[in-house]
């Protein structure tokens, strides 16, 4: 992690409380990650700013893809509701593609950490 983020949510980390479930059922944990950052009034600049990864509506496709569920994927759904499940300005989608994992990380950590 970095200074920008505050919690990450992954089924793969040992903290999650699915994990156990998942190990069970599954061989890999999948390329979803979720993660809240401490300046909401950056998100911009966390959505836009890098060189390969791309804001999406959908993260359906097989390059990393970025979202912010709050206005994108939950926005129909009432405030009080999205409060409740963790919905909020903070939280970041991150869809992970095919590229090499060091260039993701690279992009990340240059906007994450700029």
């Amino acid at each position: 992690t970095c200074d920008a983020v505050d919690e990450v949510f992954f089924v793969g980390l040992d903290s999650h409380p699915s994990k156990s479930i998942i190990d069970s059922q599954c061989t890999g944990y999948g390329g979803m990650i979720s993660f809240t950052v401490k300046d909401p009034s950056k998100d911009r600049h966390y959505l836009c700013d890098y060189k390969m990864i791309m804001f999406a509506e959908s993260l359906g496709g097989v390059q990393t893809l970025i979202t912010y569920p709050l206005t994108q994927t939950h926005a129909s759904i009432p405030k009080e509701v999205r409060d409740s499940i963790g919905i909020t300005d903070r939280l970041l989608r991150l869809s992970v593609g095919i590229e090499d994992k060091e260039d993701i990380i690279r992009d990340l950590a240059s906007v994450l950490e700029a």
